[in-house]
C-alpha cells in the first residue's frame, strides 16, 4: 500500500481535493470532507511529495469556484433546482431540511454562508440556496472565500499536523495514529450531521402546528 501511495503523482492528488470539495459545494452529495483529509493525511507522509499547501490551495480555490456556480444556478433556476435535487438524491434532500435551511440563510445571512461550511448537509446547500434568495454575490463571495479559506485550510493544517505528530511519537504506528484521527474526525462530522436532523426535525414540528393553528381557528 505504502508503495502503491509513492507512485501517485501529486497533482493528482490536489486535483482529486479541489474536484471533491468543488463538486459537493456545488450541491451534489459526494464525500467532499473525507477526500479532504485523506489528502491531508498523505500530506503528512515524508514518503510522499505531497505539499499540505497544495491540498490547502486546491481545496480552497474548488469550495469557491463550486459554490460560485451553485450560485449561479441557484439564482437562475431557483426551487426547480431543490425539486430537481429532491428527486435525484432522496436520501440526501427532503422538504424539511430544505425549508430549515432556507430558515438559516434568511435568518442568518452571510454568517449561515460561513459557518455553514462547517456542516456538512448546510454545505451543499450554501452556494444554491444563496442564489436562490437572490443574496449579494458580493457579500456572498465575501463569506464564500472567508468560510473556504478557514474549512478547508483549516482542516488540511489541523489534519497535517496531527498527522507529522503521530508520525513522529507513534513511528511505526503513525498509520494507526492517522487512522485514529480520521475515525474521530468521522465520528464527530457524525455527532453534527445527527445533532442538525434533530434540529430539522424540530423545526418542520414547529411549522406543522404553525400551519394547523390558522385551520383550528
Amino acid at each position: 500500500m505504502e508503495h502503491w501511495l509513492t507512485t501517485i503523482p501529486p497533482f493528482a492528488v490536489y486535483l482529486l481535493a479541489g474536484l471533491a470539495v468543488g463538486i459537493e459545494s456545488l450541491g451534489i452529495p459526494v464525500p467532499g470532507e473525507i477526500i479532504l483529509v485523506a489528502a491531508a493525511v498523505m500530506s503528512s507522509k515524508h514518503e510522499l511529495s505531497i505539499s499540505p499547501h497544495g491540498i490547502a490551495i486546491s481545496a480552497v480555490c474548488g469550495a469557491v469556484i463550486g459554490d460560485t456556480i451553485g450560485y449561479t444556478v441557484g439564482r437562475r433556476y431557483g426551487h426547480h433546482l431543490f425539486g430537481f435535487l429532491e428527486r435525484k438524491f432522496p436520501h440526501h434532500f427532503n422538504k424539511d431540511l430544505i425549508d430549515y435551511a432556507e430558515h438559516v440563510f434568511h435568518r442568518w445571512g452571510m454568517l449561515a454562508v460561513f459557518f455553514g461550511r462547517f456542516i456538512a448537509l448546510l454545505r451543499i446547500f450554501a452556494g444554491p440556496l444563496s442564489g436562490s434568495l437572490k443574496m449579494h454575490y458580493p457579500r456572498f463571495l465575501a463569506a464564500n472565500l472567508a468560510g473556504a479559506i478557514c474549512w478547508a485550510g483549516g482542516t488540511t493544517y489541523l489534519v497535517y499536523y496531527l498527522g507529522k505528530a503521530a508520525e513522529k511519537y507513534l513511528k511505526d504506528f503513525s498509520y494507526v495514529g492517522l487512522g485514529v484521527a480520521l475515525l474521530f474526525g468521522l465520528l464527530l462530522s457524525t455527532v453534527l450531521k445527527r445533532r442538525l436532523q434533530r434540529k430539522v426535525e424540530a423545526y418542520a414540528e414547529q411549522r406543522r402546528v404553525e400551519q394547523a393553528a390558522p385551520a383550528a381557528d
